[in-house]
């Protein structure tokens, strides 16, 4: 990294770093959460979320978590957003430069592989801190038997309704998943790679997050 907030070359493995999404038809944060960097080339960027991890989340305005609200006023509420822990098993999260998805790993307690979850989302946007995304509402799991569904295909629907998504967008996302798609039915990467199999150093502490996590930073690359 350089002092004013470049970057240069890719992070180290074990490198503390955030994974933000912006607002829905906003220009703020609403979604900050500290890693840790597994791999980071060319090809791939992969990033651990330990358990625990103090994260920044939305809810409504009065604190009434977003998930609580029924779909029809979920997105036109009064929001808020609120410091809360990753109290789940912890994520492996994957983006190849470009892709306007990531690949996100889940384990149940034991390490029993439960599935892999594409989020279909703005390619990331990498500066020194982190990196920044949009999240698109619509997604997809797919099991270790390679079979997938869509999900939240509702709320993809709403956010169109609500004109957080419109026509050129939603055509755009759709596309994105096709082609996530057609990588999973070709069991491409990263389904055939043997992800579900890694672990994360015994030596890593949980990055903190910092008071600053809505800092609006230099964008640097993709």
């Amino acid at each position: 990294m350089t002092a004013g907030g470049a970057t240069t070359g890719h992070w180290a493995p074990g490198t503390p770093i955030l994974w933000r999404y912006r607002e829905n038809g906003g220009a703020g944060f609403h979604i900050a959460r500290p890693v840790t960097v597994v791999r980071d080339d060319a090809d791939l960027l992969a990033v651990w979320m330990a358990p625990g991890t103090e994260c920044v989340r939305p809810v409504l305005a009065d604190g009434t978590p977003v998930h609580l609200e029924p779909l029809a006023s979920r997105y036109t509420k009064p929001r808020a957003v609120r410091r809360d822990r990753w109290f789940g098993t912890g994520v492996l999260k994957l983006a190849r430069p470009g892709q306007p998805w990531s690949v996100w790993l889940f384990w149940e307690p034991g390490w029993r592989f439960k599935n892999w979850y594409v989020n279909l989302e703005e390619p990331l946007v990498r500066w020194a801190g982190g990196v920044d995304s949009v999240d698109h509402f619509l997604d997809i799991t797919v099991q270790e038997d390679r079979g997938w569904d869509w999900r939240d295909e509702d709320e993809f629907a709403q956010a169109q309704r609500d004109g957080l998504v419109d026509a050129a967008l939603a055509e755009r996302v759709r596309a994105a998943g096709r082609a996530a798609v057609e990588v999973i039915r070709a069991w491409g990467p990263p389904f055939c790679e043997d992800w579900q199999h890694w672990r994360p150093d015994p030596a890593w502490t949980v990055p903190s997050l910092p008071e600053d996590w809505d800092r609006t930073p230099a964008h640097v690359s993709s």
